[in-house]
């Protein structure tokens, strides 16, 4: 044997197995971040409905009932 082959021969038994690891860690993470966007989503469009549907129209009512009530005033 030269000293070549020699060298080709312990490439092999060198190189460093694959880490699946990473890939899980990968995996796992991307499982969070999903679930952290649907859950942000969720709460989001709760929060804009809550503020459509039942903010919104007490302020609004709010405001009329001060102009009206402005309207009521003499007038200086």
């Amino acid at each position: 044997m030269s000293t070549v082959e020699g060298e080709n021969a312990l490439l092999p038994a060198a190189a460093k197995p694959p880490k699946v690891r990473r890939r899980r860690l990968r995996s796992i993470l991307l499982a969070l971040m999903a679930q952290y966007t649907i859950v942000t989503v969720i709460v989001g469009l709760s929060v804009a409905g809550i503020l459509r549907y039942i903010v919104t129209p007490q302020i609004v009512a709010r405001f009329e009932a001060i102009e009206a009530a402005l309207k009521r005033l003499p007038a200086p």
